[in-house]
């Protein structure tokens, strides 16, 4: 355990610390707190949680093994040999660093999930309004959008909410993500890259796809997007019919990732070398591993540059 330079009392962090190191909001760490009997806070003087170093660093474990793909519900109470066998077992992929979000952008994914918790969506829809013409769409989707739409997943998850309030949400968020898109003004007929979105037959969840849909509009490429659940003969078919150069596939961390290794090791055989198959979102980076011709990109931040690379590739063509 760590202590403080006289070597004296063990080094605490307050809630608000363990938030920004791991990721995990406070209400969440509240929830398992109560559930699961883990996180296990001291107090400070004034009665508010503080948290020991060894539990922040079984946090960050917990945390990396979610975004792997297992539900806080089989793992938040594992001893911490067992969380450390688990992830030496499979092997997840170091997260790549998160970005500071904006200044005060913390309350409002709060202030998201309450209103969505209170089936107050006129309230949510103006906070989104608001924040997008602040921020701008990439930090708009990046530092707010990603991340509330991860704390309404969880919340669903520990039971906080019920399906219908996240299909509430849903409904809000595709349509602020819809109306962005379709401000940002058409590319040329010519533009490249041609990108097709989709999500493979057994994954359900869409904004997604509407997110990257919104960055990549941003960066002047041909979106087309089939909404979720294609079957794979007819993104076959799409690729072909449309020229497309990238196929954009968004995983929640639903689907297993022997399920998403599966189905996109099945299209990847079916498309022509030359299209390329990018698979997004917190489901994604495990099951790509190991798959020959399959990009895996699990921050959306990331598409800036992957767009980049693959127009310098081609830019001789």
């Amino acid at each position: 355990m760590q202590h403080d330079p006289a070597g004296m009392a063990p080094v605490l962090y307050s809630i608000a610390a363990v938030e920004r190191d791991t990721g995990l909001s406070k209400d969440t760490l509240r929830v398992w707190e109560r559930r699961y009997g883990f996180p296990r806070p001291e107090r400070d003087a004034a009665g508010d949680r503080c948290y020991p170093a060894d539990q922040v660093e079984r946090l960050r474990t917990i945390r990396r093994l979610m975004d792997a793909g297992h539900r806080p519900g089989r793992i938040v109470g594992l001893a911490p040999q067992e969380l450390q066998n688990l992830g030496g077992a499979e092997s997840p992929p170091e997260p790549p660093a998160m970005v500071p979000a904006p200044e005060g952008v913390a309350e409002q994914v709060l202030e998201g999930l309450r209103a969505v918790e209170q089936h107050d969506m006129y309230a949510l829809r103006h906070m989104l309004g608001q924040a997008a013409l602040r921020m701008g769409l990439v930090r708009f989707v990046t530092t707010l959008v990603a991340p509330l739409t991860t704390a309404v997943g969880e919340a669903w998850v520990q039971g906080r909410i019920q399906v219908y309030e996240e299909h509430l949400y849903t409904e809000c968020m595709t349509g602020v993500l819809r109306n962005a898109i379709a401000a940002v003004p058409a590319p040329a007929p010519d533009a490249a890259p041609r990108v097709l979105l989709t999500t493979l037959p057994q994954e359900a969840h869409g904004l997604g796809l509407l997110m990257a849909q919104a960055l990549l509009a941003l960066e002047g490429c041909h979106c087309l997007s089939l909404g979720p659940q294609t079957p794979i003969a007819d993104i076959v078919r799409a690729v072909q019919a449309e020229r497309t150069d990238i196929v954009a596939l968004s995983f929640s961390s639903v689907m297993g990732p022997q399920a998403v290794h599966a189905g996109l090791k099945t299209l990847r055989a079916q498309l022509a070398p030359k299209v390329q198959v990018w698979a997004g979102g917190r489901g994604a980076a495990q099951g790509v591993r190991g798959l020959a011709g399959v990009r895996a990109l699990p921050v959306l931040g990331e598409l800036h540059s992957e767009v980049a690379r693959w127009r310098a590739q081609h830019a001789t063509a």
